[in-house]
C-alpha cells in the first residue's frame, strides 16, 4: 500500500472513530467531527464535505440509536417526530447550500460552531 493511500486511511479511520465517539458522548459528530476533518485533512469542498458526511452518518444514527436504546436512552416517538420535519428541512438546506457560494456556507458553519461553544461555556 502506498504511503499517501496508508495515511489517507488512517487520517479516514481516525475521523470515522471520532465521529463515533462524539455521537455516542453527545448525539453529534457528522457536523461537528467529520465535516472540519474532511475539509482540513483531505482538502474536500463544504459541499462534498456536507454529503460524504450525511452519508456516513445515516450508519452512525442507527447505530448509536440503538445503543443508546439499550440504556433506555432514547424516545422513539420524540424521535420520529423530530424526523418528519427535518427531511422537508435537508431537502430545503440541501437546496439553498447550492445557492451560495460555498466560502459562505464554510462561513456560516464556522460562526454556528462558535456560537454553539459560547452557549456551552456560558450555559
Amino acid at each position: 500500500m502506498a504511503p499517501a493511500t496508508s495515511d489517507r486511511t488512517l487520517k479516514l479511520v481516525a475521523t470515522g472513530t471520532l465521529a463515533g465517539v462524539f455521537s455516542g458522548l453527545f448525539g453529534v459528530g457528522g457536523g461537528t467531527v467529520i465535516v472540519p476533518l474532511l475539509i482540513f485533512w483531505f482538502g474536500y469542498g463544504e459541499r462534498l464535505a456536507t454529503g460524504t458526511s450525511l452519508g456516513a452518518i445515516v450508519f452512525i444514527g442507527l447505530l448509536g440509536t440503538v445503543a443508546q436504546g439499550f440504556y433506555g436512552n432514547v424516545h422513539l416517538d420524540t424521535g420520529l417526530l423530530l424526523s418528519i420535519p427535518a427531511v422537508l428541512g435537508v431537502v430545503v438546506g440541501t437546496a439553498i447550500q447550492q445557492r451560495i457560494p460555498q466560502r459562505a456556507v464554510s462561513l456560516l458553519f464556522a460562526l454556528l460552531l462558535v456560537g454553539v461553544a459560547i452557549e456551552l461555556i456560558v450555559k
